[in-house]
């Protein structure tokens, strides 16, 4: 399989310093100038997006914002569960607060069709109901099945049908990059 790094990790860190202002900035509730909520609510879908939040976690916090964190597994919420094997790959949910009347942004790393947040909502609601669910991406690549999208974006590209793009991530470094599957 051919692949292409489409974004290094310059690129990478600097979409996540954006999105961590973006959402720094709607901390303050722009009708009312008043803020929506003394602490931001970040939740992870895992896996790439728990790594995307934790960077972003990590940028909020050194600004001084307090932020609460949690990470979602969706495997047996997925529409597809009987077609990707007998073994997903399942994580723990960890959600330690209560979502209940909380402003939640939804974090995750390469939004494609929709279904993972879809999935990722339908796991949000079993814990509680927050007053509004937010979603930040880092690399939104089209392609929408559901009418879903998201509230701030780090980076765009348009992918083919049959290529897959992914976060890859080491200690030091992150990129993202794409593959050719068929």
């Amino acid at each position: 399989m051919n692949h292409v790094i489409l974004f290094e990790h310059q690129a990478v860190a600097a979409a996540l310093d954006q999105m961590a202002k973006h959402i720094s900035d709607r901390v303050i509730n722009p009708e009312t100038d008043q803020p929506e909520a003394t602490e931001i609510c970040l939740v992870g879908i895992q896996r790439g997006g728990a790594k995307v939040a934790d960077a972003i976690q990590q940028r909020l916090e050194q600004t001084g914002h307090s932020v609460c964190r949690g990470n979602l597994d969706i495997s047996f919420y997925r529409d597809d569960l009987d077609t990707i094997g007998p073994n997903p790959e399942v994580r723990p949910s960890d959600l330690p607060f209560d979502v209940s009347g909380k402003h939640i942004w939804l974090v995750d790393d390469v939004l494609y069709t929709g279904r993972t947040i879809r999935a990722a909502m339908d796991v949000l609601f079993d814990y509680g109901r927050p007053d509004s669910i937010r979603l930040t991406v880092l690399l939104d690549r089209g392609g929408r099945q559901l009418p879903i999208c998201a509230n701030n974006t780090g980076l765009l590209h348009a992918a083919p049908p049959d290529c897959t793009v992914d976060l890859i991530t080491t200690s030091e470094t992150w990129h993202i990059e794409q593959r050719q599957v068929k």
